[in-house]
């Protein structure tokens, strides 16, 4: 329980909200509503947030107005597209109160969220509920009454937090667009989650933790009825740039004068800041005269304009190529630790390709965004390493599509998988029928110790070239040809029929050509193929069947 917190618990709460938005960003950036012409919204705020925690960074100690000076001058300088820059207002309401308060309470709290919220909706010149001034606005209406109940600044934030979320699941009522894309404001949603973020820094919790908005998925009829109409883009060209070293003459008079000069050449206008900085993002036909205005008040700086009728455009293309794939009943994802494996995998027509491998494991969450984009209802997964398969399972919560995990533990059990697959077959049998196929393959292999130990029967030592199959090492040398034939000998049987090496970015093909001449001489009545798989760490992975 805390009652008040010093510079070094609002730091951990600075630093906490970035890493949790972090994590969420590619969530948020998927509320995003078509059309999209200025970017996306999670990645923009994230941005925003993180140009603040490195002006925290470099703060030596941890006094408290030093710290919020420092958080809310970073966000101003990152602060990107209009969630990025309104974000930026909020946390530059929230630190010039807790900046000057004396003891950083429930009640300070409830005063910079107040504050925050003020400044924020004084930055839009045309404020739109639904969005995230509305979730701040509820948040911070309700943070008076909270901190009168309570002293205890988590249970405080707990409360203004499930107001904060009780808002924002309201929102598609209040913007028809948000209703008809099945999503909640995406704005708002990031500003849930970096106050999540500040509590869980609090708690000492960790923030490896995802929020579910699950979307219904959207046809690309409803893509393209969206964004058909360019015509509804009345001005073209998303502008955005800073002004510093200010003229001599220039005023905070001067200042407002620019947001009225802006205000009648466009729409969405933010223009905030003082002498020593001024932010600006207008959306306008005649960027040139934009920039030109801010060239009387001082010089140009981070200056971005941006084609919002062209980014239509492109949307609009990729809707129609998504309408183009026809949705089928069964797909497949594969993880590959090469590039030549990857690409032997798409030519065994697996749909999409997830990097990784031994020990650069993908997440569940890259497992998912990989299945989404598959074009069927159902999806096999393979694994295609041990360490990957619980990251597999976890993906079915992630995802909309059915995927059904197929534990292969190795790339050559993938490959069998992906060779038994039917297209037209049901789920159960092509379950089944992948189960067997990876049932009969043998994998193996080569690599090096990493460290000295005894394992297996073998005492090892650093650098040592090791063979294992799935189970154990096996075999042990100084040379990766020899250390590769003596595992091989110790693996086939006699009724192996084929042996495939897969090589590795640190085999040169000439070694592996050599290597599978060996082989297939020193046992003719089996097939013996040499394949780039460009893996890392395994000199060849081995295919037995």
């Amino acid at each position: 329980m805390h009652k008040s917190i010093n510079g070094a618990s609002l730091r951990k709460m600075f630093v906490g909200g970035v890493a949790l938005l972090d994590q969420n960003k590619k969530l948020v950036d998927a509320l995003n509503v078509f059309p999209v012409p200025d970017g996306d919204t999670g990645t923009n705020m994230f941005l925003t947030l993180k140009s603040a925690v490195t002006e925290v960074n470099n703060c030596i100690g941890n006094e408290i107005s030093d710290l919020c000076e420092a958080f809310s001058k970073g966000a101003l300088r990152g602060a990107r597209g209009n969630s990025g820059v309104i974000t930026s207002q909020i946390v530059k309401g929230l630190c010039s109160v807790l900046s000057t308060s004396k003891e950083l309470n429930t009640k300070a709290f409830a005063k910079a969220i107040n504050e925050g919220c003020k400044i924020a909706y004084k930055a839009v010149t045309v404020p739109k509920e639904g969005t995230i001034l509305t979730v701040i606005r509820i948040m911070s209406e309700c943070a008076g009454d909270i901190a009168k109940k309570t002293s205890d600044i988590e249970e405080f934030l707990k409360q203004v937090i499930d107001k904060g979320e009780d808002i924002l699941q309201q929102t598609p009522e209040m913007l028809p667009v948000l209703k008809k894309a099945g999503v909640v404001d995406a704005g708002g949603r990031g500003l849930i989650v970096v106050f999540t973020g500040f509590l869980r820094a609090l708690l000492g919790e960790d923030f490896d933790f995802v929020f579910d908005d699950s979307k219904p998925v959207q046809t690309a009829d409803d893509v393209i009825a969206d964004i058909s109409n360019l015509a509804d883009i009345e001005f073209g060209y998303c502008t955005e740039y800073m002004i510093i070293n200010m003229n001599k003459k220039t005023t905070e008079a001067d200042i407002d004068k620019l947001r009225e000069r802006l205000m009648k050449i466009g729409d969405s206008v933010l223009c905030l800041g003082d002498l020593n900085l001024v932010k600006v993002h207008v959306h306008t036909n005649t960027p040139n005269v934009a920039l030109g205005y801010a060239l009387e008040l001082g010089e140009l700086y981070n200056l971005k304009i941006e084609n919002m009728r062209e980014q239509n455009r492109e949307l609009k293309k990729k809707a129609q190529n998504q309408q183009s794939q026809e949705i089928k009943e069964n797909g497949m994802i594969s993880v590959a630790p090469g590039k030549g494996i990857a690409d032997l995998m798409r030519d065994l027509t697996i749909d999409n390709i997830i990097e990784g491998g031994q020990t650069m494991n993908p997440s569940a969450n890259d497992i998912a965004q990989a299945a989404d984009k598959v074009p069927a209802k159902n999806v096999f997964v393979f694994p295609n390493n041990k360490n990957i398969i619980l990251a597999s399972e976890q993906a079915n919560d992630l995802t909309s599509k059915n995927l059904i995990v197929i534990p292969t533990k190795s790339v050559p059990e993938g490959i069998s998988a992906a060779l038994a697959f039917n297209p037209e077959a049901s789920v159960e049998d092509n379950t089944a029928a992948m189960t067997e196929a990876i049932s009969v393959v043998k994998s193996a292999s080569v690599t090096y110790a990493v460290r000295a130990t005894h394992v297996d029967g073998f005492d090892l030592s650093v650098g040592e070239i090791i063979g294992l199959d799935d189970k154990s090492i096996l075999s042990k040398g100084t040379s990766i040809g020899d250390t590769t034939k003596d595992l091989i000998s110790k693996l086939k049987t006699d009724i192996t029929a084929s042996i495939t090496l897969f090589y590795g970015e640190d085999v040169k093909p000439v070694e592996a050509d050599l290597l599978q001449q060996e082989l297939a001489e020193k046992y003719p009545d089996i097939e013996v193929t040499a394949i780039y798989g460009g893996q890392p760490v395994y000199y060849y992975i081995i295919s037995l069947e």
